[in-house]
This record gives structure tokens, C-alpha cells and sequence, in this order.
């Protein structure tokens, strides 16, 4: 792969100063580091409170015994090595268990960690599985980043993927095109790829990860644009994070931004209570009344996300406040009677997840309400 260097050991983050890069070294023993030295030379190093440096830069606060490492329940969907199936219409491959950069939020940490073996490398079995459930129209390649394997892998993948007869869409969760654009700038194969099983039948969607405006680089708009040329469709998802994109006014400018790009803010999600991420979560209230203010700001293209958590029970949206309830809505579900339900919660200010609502009011859907999972572990 050529382009950016990568930087696995941070005592060799030349930018920070030798202590604190011997401090962080206790962090990343737990959680790993990586990072490439062209996103590094994005990050305002005067700043001890820059955006990307949290994104990126490893902090002592990840050690705080808070959350799980399977925040959204991905084991109770898991039905063969490497294949999650939780919605009806798609399938989920972890097919990488490296990215382009680590980021210090990310709710599949457990897969960069020791001993984790949930990717898979021979996709045989999870290509039956996924043929013999046609209703599967979907099958979206993640890990870990998928755009971090070569092309040849990747596109073995992607044919193998498109052999199925009723897969018609193909997406890629990628963060590449922020972390290193030069992945996609430098390689003309993989834009023939895209060109060859990107149909008029069938798109690959390409799902990106910009948390920030100010990974919006002219490298990455170029990569965007590539891609977008290849006959890849664009969406943007991202969570809200404190302390890098929990201001409206910056949150506004990266869903502008991205609209004006061609890539569509497709999800904003709430921040998992994976472990180590307490210091980015912000209270749901909180980020309805951020969501919904950054949306005053934006033209209809650039506010179509939706404000909603990864529950391991589904898609739950959050969609409405008032003086004494929330109000949420499942967007989709993993049980097919919930998709649509309708629930009234009282309010809890301190709430940073679906679990920890537990007062309901009441629920509108096909099937008797159910409660929610008892509270996440702190």
C-alpha cells in the first residue's frame, strides 16, 4: 500500500513530548494504537484539546472500568465465524480485524485485541448461509476496515459476494478516506473494482467515517470524488463524541460539508457504552437538542441523518422531547414486529443509553410492549 506511514507504538509519536508518550504507553498495553503519520500531520498539536488528537491520541481515561467490549450485544446475532445476520434484509462480514487508525472510540476494540478471533478469513460457509436466505439483499463488508485489505482480497470478497443472485447491494464501512486518501488516490485497481461491481442493477455503497470537518482534506474530497466517479454511492455515518463533533454549530458544518460533497449523512449514533469510552458519551437529551440544533443550520440534503443508538435489539431512534418525556422509535429492529414501534419515555436527563430509561409510558406497535434489557454494566 503506498502513501502514508503507519505509527503502531506511540513512544514514537514524535509530537508529544517523552513523558506523556511513555504515560499513554500504560493505554495502549490495554487498547492499541494505530495511526497513520498523514493524519497525525492533521491534528493541532498546541491544542491539548484538538478534535482529531482525540480521535486518534490514546487517553488515560480509557482505563476507567466503565461500559462492555460487546456494547450492542453483536454476539447474540453472530450465526456463523465472522457473520452477523440481526435485520432481516442484511448481513454483516467482518472481513479485517486492521484499520487505517485506531479510533480511541471504537465500540469493535475487542477486535484489535489479543485473542480475538471473531473475523473470519474463509468466507465458504458464511456465502452458503447468506444464499440460502434470500430475503438477505444486503451484505455489508466491516471488521476492523475492509479498504485496509489489498484489492485483490477485496475484490474476491465483492465477486464472491456478488455471485449471490439476490445481494444487490454491496457496502463497505470504511474510514480509510479520512485516516489515509492516498489508499484510494494511489490505487487505479481498486477504482476499477469499484467500476466493475458497482451496477446499474446492484450499487457498492461505500459507507464512510468523518467525525470532523477538518478531516474533510482535499485528498479526501479527491478520494470521495473517485470513488463517487467509479459508480460508488456515498453516505456518512459517525457517533457523537464529546469533546470532537458534540457542538451544533460543528456538527452543522460536517453534514454540510458532506452534502455538498456527494456523500450523504446517512447516521449520526449515539456513542456505545463500549469499554473505555465514558469521556466521549454525551447524555442523549443532550445530543437530540445538538442533533436537532445543528439541523437548523442545514438545507434538507444535508440534515437526512438520523439521531439514533445501535441497541442491541435494533435501530432505536431518538425523535422527539418535551418537558417530561422522550420519545423514540425503533427505525429498524431486530425483531420484525418492533421496526416502527413507538415509545414514550420519562425523562432522565443522565441517560446515555436506551437501557437506562426505565419508566415507560407507553409503546404503539403490532406486539404487547416489552421492557428494555436491564442497565448496561458501569
Amino acid at each position: 500500500m503506498t502513501g502514508p506511514k503507519y505509527i503502531t507504538d506511540i513512544r514514537k509519536v514524535a509530537q508529544l513530548p517523552a513523558q506523556e508518550r511513555q504515560r499513554l504507553a500504560d493505554v495502549t498495553r490495554r487498547f492499541p494504537f494505530r495511526a497513520s503519520d498523514y493524519y497525525l500531520s492533521l491534528i493541532d498539536w498546541n491544542d491539548p484539546a484538538d478534535p482529531l488528537r482525540r480521535i486518534a491520541i490514546p487517553d488515560p481515561a480509557e482505563l476507567e472500568a466503565w461500559g462492555s467490549l460487546d456494547a450492542s450485544e453483536e454476539s447474540a446475532y453472530t450465526v456463523l465465524p465472522g457473520l452477523e445476520h440481526k435485520y432481516d434484509q442484511t448481513a454483516l462480514l467482518l472481513v479485517s480485524d486492521l484499520c487505517a487508525g485506531y479510533c480511541r472510540y471504537c465500540f469493535r476494540k475487542r477486535l484489535f485485541m489479543q485473542g480475538d478471533e471473531e473475523v473470519v478469513r474463509d468466507i465458504t460457509g458464511d456465502l452458503a448461509y447468506i444464499a440460502r436466505h434470500p430475503e438477505i439483499t444486503n451484505v455489508l463488508l466491516s471488521g476492523g476496515d475492509p479498504l485496509f485489505l489489498s484489492t485483490p482480497r477485496l475484490e474476491d470478497l465483492i465477486r464472491q459476494v456478488r455471485e449471490i443472485e439476490s445481494v444487490k447491494i454491496v457496502r463497505i464501512g470504511t474510514k480509510v478516506p479520512a485516516y489515509n486518501p492516498y489508499r484510494i488516490l494511489d490505487d487505479p485497481t481498486l477504482l476499477d473494482m469499484v467500476r466493475r461491481y458497482s451496477t446499474a442493477e446492484g450499487r457498492i455503497y461505500v459507507m464512510t467515517q468523518f467525525n470532523h470537518p477538518r478531516e474533510l482534506t482535499g485528498a479526501a474530497s479527491e478520494a470521495l470524488d473517485l470513488l463517487h466517479r467509479a459508480g460508488a454511492v456515498l453516505a456518512n455515518q459517525t457517533p457523537l463524541l464529546r469533546g470532537i463533533n458534540d457542538d451544533p454549530e460543528v456538527l452543522a458544518e460536517l453534514f454540510r460539508r458532506l452534502s455538498w460533497m456527494g456523500n450523504a449523512p446517512y447516521y449520526l449514533f449515539q456513542c456505545r457504552p463500549t469499554l473505555g469510552n465514558r469521556h466521549f458519551t454525551v447524555p442523549l437529551e443532550e445530543g437530540y437538542r445538538i442533533f436537532e440544533q445543528a439541523k437548523q443550520h442545514c438545507s434538507g440534503l444535508a440534515k437526512r441523518s438520523t439521531f439514533a443508538m445501535s441497541h442491541a435489539t435494533g435501530k432505536i431512534a431518538v425523535v422527539g422531547l418535551d418537558d417530561r418525556h422522550i420519545y423514540f422509535t425503533y427505525h429498524q429492529a431486530a425483531q420484525r414486529e418492533d421496526i416502527g414501534r413507538f415509545m414514550v419515555y420519562h425523562r432522565n436527563p443522565q441517560a446515555v443509553w436506551f437501557d437506562d430509561y426505565t419508566l415507560p409510558v407507553r409503546s404503539c406497535g403490532v406486539a404487547p410492549h416489552r421492557a428494555p434489557p436491564a442497565p448496561h454494566s458501569r
